[in-house]
């Protein structure tokens, strides 16, 4: 199932350790099927407050996310990011082909 990394970026302030984490972060996820999917887009809030930047990698499974953010790779270049960037990364698994959330809202109501 897939999975993907969101993180929601905030106070970046240009920085040459943030350009060399952009020239070689797609080298340590490309290994583990990851992509880009949201990168340097626009965002528009409809709900609450949200400043700053929202980024989202997609990888083939969960197992490919973690195995990716524990990396060597990653690691390695990780501090370049988190010294100058604050924000908060979450990773997060799918639903499934076929998910419907009513199956979900009748598990609620059963419980109920």
């Amino acid at each position: 199932m897939t999975a993907y990394i969101i993180g929601h970026l905030r106070d970046a302030a240009p920085h040459v350790e943030i350009a060399e984490y952009m020239e070689r972060i797609t080298a340590t996820f490309e290994p583990y099927g990851g992509r880009f999917l949201v990168h340097g887009a626009t965002h528009e809030t409809k709900e609450g407050t949200w400043p700053g930047a929202v980024v989202m990698i997609g990888f083939p499974t969960l197992a490919d996310a973690r195995a990716w953010w524990d990396s060597p790779a990653y690691r390695e270049i990780a501090p370049l990011r988190t010294r100058h960037i604050e924000g908060d990364i979450i990773l997060v698994e799918g639903v499934p082909d076929g998910y419907d959330p009513a199956t979900t809202a009748k598990a609620i109501r059963d419980a109920l």
